[in-house]
């Protein structure tokens, strides 16, 4: 199976173009405060000369929905990520709004709360494509440049595999994110702070290498399966 790759916090499109080029299937635009953020605009300007296939994901935190709606419309997006405290029936609601051709994925923290957070979606599945697994808080919902306890949290992530996709973030970076592959065989990848120079710059070196990681993970695996 080919792991899902989106490239979050781009906030240029030299660094759009890069990461493309490098392989990823995804880039994410932060339209929350963030040392990150960017504006509609900014992503507009940035996403207009991308290849149709890349999906663009604006990143919200606990915003108003029509807010988020005339954003996806206004900057070209093609999906949200939710990284606040989105109720289940606010993705049911933004789901009616944006139709099934606009991908919602609702990022748990892992810690002591990830099982309550998930399971107040239980029934409300279908309203969301993927949960992204990361290691943020209240205080710093994401980028945080820390992994979660791999360890400690993998049956959580194993079981919740069984129903839901699943992205893994937090702390990734070129040496540690084919072990995080070869652990979990997640549905997807997030990573922001493991490819970068500084706040919202791409390294394009590590760009290459963290993709090129995830193919070799991505290779061996098929490799090992009978």
């Amino acid at each position: 199976m080919k792991t899902w790759i989106k490239i979050c916090g781009t906030t240029n499109a030299e660094d759009a173009h890069a990461a493309v080029a490098a392989g990823a299937d995804a880039l994410g635009f932060i339209l929350s405060d963030s040392r990150r953020k960017v504006s509609a605009e900014e992503v507009r300007s940035i996403v207009t000369g991308l290849p149709a296939g890349v999906e663009k994901i604006g990143v919200f935190v606990n915003e108003n929905a029509e807010v988020v709606a005339e954003a996806i419309t206004s900057a070209g997006l093609t999906g949200v990520q939710l990284h606040g405290d989105e109720s289940p029936q606010y993705g049911s609601r933004l789901r009616q709004m944006l139709g099934n051709g606009t991908k919602i994925l609702v990022a748990i923290s892992a810690g002591s709360d990830q099982r309550e957070r998930f399971s107040s979606f239980s029934g409300a599945e279908n309203s969301v494509d993927a949960f992204i697994v990361d290691s943020g808080n209240v205080t710093m919902r994401g980028g945080t440049g820390q992994v979660f306890d791999w360890l400690r949290e993998s049956d959580f992530v194993m079981a919740l595999q069984e129903n839901v996709r699943v992205v893994i973030a937090g702390g990734l970076s070129p040496e540690n994110v084919g072990a995080a592959v070869t652990l979990f065989r997640p549905w997807g990848l997030d990573v922001v702070t493991g490819v970068e120079v500084s706040y919202g710059k791409k390294d394009h070196e590590k760009l290459r290498r963290f993709i090129s990681a995830v193919r070799d993970a991505d290779a061996k695996g098929i490799a090992a399966t009978p």
